[in-house]
């Protein structure tokens, strides 16, 4: 059985250089970026891009994963058929469930919840004055987030409530045999998810040539 990690030996033994592979796994807190990291990676990469929420969200903020759970896996268990995808997104119980015994890679962006609220504000505010159209059915209100007593509604009390519990959870899974086979990379700063873009490119440039 592997010693639980600690941020500073896990993140060792994760830049040992081998291969970040073509199965991966883009996860993190609201806002921390994962649908930005996860589309640049399957770009460098040539693979198939899955966005999560696109799978779960229907029209009128309908979320498959509490309505029909099983039509949410049918759509995972097909968007992640293939053997090359980058998946961004959470949903952790169904991501275990449906591809992480194939996943190569696991990259959480475990970036400070401080970041997280700016980003998450700077994005609402964006998309409510736009009226940008999310995942092709749904919009974006931006005075709800701050009605923390109304979680449901609230990506501020997401944010706040759930960092400490995403991480133990996080550290648990990269001490448990069942996932051996990951390799996990945790982020903890934008500096390092650059770095790592960098890192890709850089592998990907020396295959091609």
């Amino acid at each position: 059985m592997r010693a639980p990690p600690t941020p500073e030996n896990h993140a060792m033994a994760n830049d040992a250089g081998s291969p970040i592979g073509r199965r991966i796994h883009v996860t993190g807190n609201s806002s921390s970026g994962k649908s930005t990291l996860g589309l640049q990676l399957s770009r460098m990469l040539g693979t198939p891009f899955v966005e999560l929420d696109a799978l779960n969200w229907d029209p009128n903020w309908v979320g498959l994963n509490e309505i029909n759970p099983e039509k949410l896996e049918r759509r995972i268990g097909e968007a992640t058929a293939g053997d090359g995808w980058v998946v961004a997104g959470s949903y952790t119980r169904f991501s275990q469930r449906n591809f992480w015994d194939r996943a190569q890679t696991v990259i959480w962006l475990d970036l400070p919840a401080p970041l997280l609220l700016l980003r998450m504000l700077r994005r609402s505010w964006r998309r409510w004055r736009t009226n940008e159209l999310l995942w092709g059915t749904n919009h974006e209100h931006f005075w709800p987030q701050f009605k923390v007593w109304e979680k449901q509604d609230s990506l501020v009390w997401w944010i706040v409530t759930q960092h400490a519990r995403k991480r133990r959870n996080m550290f648990a899974y990269m001490a448990d045999p069942q996932w051996a086979h990951i390799r996990f990379v945790r982020l903890t700063s934008t500096l390092g998810v650059e770095a790592l873009l960098q890192s890709v490119q850089r592998e990907t440039s020396e295959v091609v040539n």
